[in-house]
Order: C-alpha cells, then sequence, then structure tokens
C-alpha cells in the first residue's frame, strides 16, 4: 500500500479540528479511520482496516473520498454531504436556478461574506464546497461530474 497512509488519531484529530473550525461542527465521535494518498486525498474506511495486511497490496484509492487536505481542507461532494447538515457556518443557499448552475460548474456569484471554503446548499440536498474569494464562490467540481443542460427549444 504505497500510495495510502493510514493516519493515526493525532492526525485525524488535526483535520478533525481544521473542519470544526471551518464550518463550526461538534464531532462528539468519529467512527472512520482515514487514508491519506501522496496528493493530499482524504478517504473515509472502516477502522477494521488495520487488521487487513496491505503491504503487498498495489491500491491507489480505497474507501469513500471525503476531502482533500494542502493548507484548508476542501470537502468533496460526498464530504459536503456527510458533513453539512452539521455545519453551522460557511454555507450558502442557493435557489434552484444557482443549483443547477453549480452542477453544470460554474463558479457562484455572493453577495454574503465567507471566510475560505463553503458548502452549497439547495433546500437540504449538499452539492459540495466551493472557495469564496472576491464575491465569488470558486467551483471545483472535477468536469466528468458536471450535468449537462438538454436544449429543448430544437424540439
Amino acid at each position: 500500500m504505497q500510495n495510502l497512509k493510514i493516519l493515526n488519531k493525532k492526525e485525524i484529530s488535526r483535520i478533525l479540528s481544521k473542519i470544526k473550525e471551518q464550518f463550526d461542527i461538534d464531532i462528539l465521535t468519529f467512527e472512520y479511520g482515514m487514508l491519506q494518498n501522496k496528493e493530499g486525498k482524504l478517504f473515509l474506511i472502516s477502522k477494521d482496516i488495520n487488521k487487513v495486511n496491505l503491504d503487498k497490496l498495489r491500491i491507489n484509492e480505497l474507501g469513500l473520498y471525503f476531502a482533500n487536505i494542502n493548507k484548508e481542507v476542501r470537502l468533496t461532494i460526498e464530504g459536503s454531504q456527510l458533513i453539512g447538515k452539521f455545519a453551522k457556518k460557511n454555507i450558502y443557499e442557493v435557489n434552484e436556478e444557482d443549483a443547477y448552475s453549480w452542477m453544470s460548474g460554474n463558479d457562484l456569484i455572493c453577495k454574503e461574506e465567507f471566510n475560505g471554503f463553503v458548502i452549497i446548499k439547495n433546500k437540504d440536498n449538499y452539492l459540495g464546497t466551493g472557495k469564496f474569494k472576491d464575491n465569488r464562490i470558486l467551483n471545483y467540481t472535477p468536469k466528468e461530474r458536471w450535468i449537462k443542460r438538454k436544449d429543448y427549444s430544437e424540439v
């Protein structure tokens, strides 16, 4: 398992502290193990991963891709869905039109003030996270996950 590192409790605690600071979340218990690859991608996995001998396996990814960590923690779409319902700050609620625009890969113009990464929410749906900068929320959603609008004007 050359490409993945199993994070210890102290490393996980440091990451959870960053998430708590960014989104004002009270995480009392964390029931998952975490793996990190060389690019800073974080994966959630069962804590029982320690019971499996992974030394001779060539694995690039294992578990649920949850976030990317460099100086800040950037949650994936799935990460925002897991964390969003507990977040008390840095949540931007969008209408249907803006939600569709976001899911199509566009940045959002934002009149509110935020700090760092923001969770995008439409009703009860968490759509991912973006970086707030200069009255915009920058969209980091990979192109292969964008939705495409069908043009019905020709029908």
